[in-house]
C-alpha cells in the first residue's frame, strides 16, 4: 500500500499520518516495524533492502519517506527550456523510482511525506494512478474557521461565536500546531459553556510566538539566561512541554530548510513559498535565524531534540526539567578543537 501526504499543512499531514498508523495494529509492535527514512539522500537499494525485509512478529511494516518527491522537483523556470540530457536524466530517474514504489511487497505500507510540491512534478504524477494521494495546503480563512469551529465540537462539544473565531484566525494565523493548542487552552477556560470573543482577548495573545522566537534568537546567540526565561514565561501561560517541542523541532527544521534552499540559489519569495510561511513576521525572522545559525550546530540541535523527545515519550524524564536541560544544552557552543602543536 502507497501513500503520498503532500503540502504546507504539516499539522494535517501530521494527523494524517496518525491516522495510518492506527490502522495498522498493535503500536508496540507497529513501533518495531517502523523505518523513517531521508529521502533527499536514500538510494533505490538502499529503500529495497527496507521495504523487502519480512516484519517482526507483525503483517506489516510501515517506512515513512520524508523529502523524496522535492528531489524530483522541476527545476527550470517557467518558460526557461532544459537541455535535452538534463531532462533525459530526471525521466530515467524518477521512472525507476515510479516503477519500484509501484511494485512494493505487500507487507509493507509505504508513505511518502513531503512538503509544497509543483504540480508538474513528474514522480508524484507517475504515482497518482496507484497510490492514495492526500494533499494539505494551508487552509483558506473560511476553512480556517470552519477547522476551528469542528475542533471545538469534537474536543468537548461545545461551539464558539463568530467574533470569537473571526479573532482567533487574525491572532494565531494558520499555523494549525499553534491554534490546537489555543483551542484547548480556550477550553479549558471557559469550562462548560461557548467561548466567546472576550475569552479569546483575554487569553490568546500574539506574544506566544514571538517568544519561542525570543527563545530560538536567544539559543542562537547562546544567551541561557535569556533563553531558559523565555522557556518558562511560555511555561507559565499555560503552553505544554509537547507543545514547545513541536514548535522547537519544527522552527529548527525551518532554519534548516532555509539555508538548504539559500545554497540552491532560490529567491527569498520562492524560500518563503516552500515553507509555507503566510506571516511575514515569521518569514523574516527564521531568515534572520538561519543567517545567524552555524549549519553545524542545526545538526547536533536535531540530535538533541530527538533525545530530549525520546525521554520525555519513554518517561525518563519530567517533560518541564527536560525542556530546560535542552534549552540550555542547544546554548553551547561547540567547542574549537585544538590541534596538538
Amino acid at each position: 500500500m502507497l501513500y503520498v501526504l503532500t503540502g504546507p499543512d504539516d499539522f494535517s499531514r501530521s494527523e494524517a499520518l496518525t491516522e495510518i498508523k492506527k490502522g495498522l495494529g498493535d503500536p508496540t509492535l507497529l513501533s518495531a516495524n517502523t523505518t523513517v527514512l531521508e529521502g533527499r539522500q536514500l538510494t533505490l537499494d538502499e529503500l529495497r533492502n527496507v521495504c523487502e525485509t519480512v516484519p517482526f512478529l507483525s503483517e506489516k511494516r510501515l517506512v515513512i519517506i520524508e523529502g523524496l518527491l522535492e528531489r524530483f522537483e522541476p527545476k527550470s523556470r517557467p518558460g526557461r527550456k532544459k537541455n535535452a540530457s538534463q531532462a533525459d536524466g530526471q525521466k530515467a530517474g524518477h521512472k525507476l523510482w515510479a516503477t519500484y514504489l509501484n511494485s512494493i511487497p505487500e507487507s509493507t505500507i509505504l508513505v511518502l511525506v513531503d512538503g509544497r510540491l509543483d504540480s508538474r512534478n513528474p514522480l508524484r504524477n507517475e504515482l497518482s494512478g496507484k497510490a492514495t494521494v492526500k494533499p494539505f495546503p494551508l487552509l483558506n480563512k473560511t476553512r480556517l474557521h470552519q477547522w476551528i469551529e469542528k475542533r471545538v465540537q469534537e474536543e468537548r462539544g461545545r461551539g464558539i461565536a463568530p467574533q470569537a473565531t473571526d479573532l482567533l484566525t487574525k491572532l494565531v494565523g494558520s499555523n494549525l500546531w499553534s491554534m490546537q493548542h489555543e483551542i484547548k487552552k480556550l477550553l479549558l477556560f471557559t469550562s462548560g459553556r461557548p467561548i466567546e470573543e472576550e475569552d479569546v482577548r483575554k487569553l490568546v495573545g500574539s506574544t506566544q510566538q514571538a517568544s519561542v522566537f525570543a527563545m530560538i534568537d536567544a539559543i542562537v546567540e547562546s544567551k541561557v539566561g535569556i533563553a531558559e526565561q523565555s522557556l518558562q514565561q511560555l511555561l507559565d501561560r499555560g503552553a505544554a512541554p509537547a507543545y514547545l517541542m513541536v514548535m522547537l523541532t519544527r522552527q529548527i527544521r525551518m532554519i534548516a530548510r532555509v539555508k538548504e534552499l539559500k545554497a540552491q540559489g532560490k529567491s527569498e519569495t520562492e524560500i518563503q513559498n516552500r515553507l509555507g510561511l503566510t506571516s511575514e513576521y515569521a518569514f523574516r525572522k527564521t531568515l534572520e535565524q538561519a543567517n545567524r545559525f552555524p549549519v553545524e550546530r542545526i545538526g547536533e540541535a536535531y540530535r538533541r531534540l530527538l533525545e530530549t523527545d525520546l525521554a520525555i515519550k519513554t518517561g525518563q524524564c519530567d517533560g518541564e526539567l527536560a525542556l530546560n536541560i535542552l534549552t540550555a544544552e542547544l546554548c553551547q557552543r561547540p567547542r574549537k578543537q585544538i590541534n596538538p602543536a
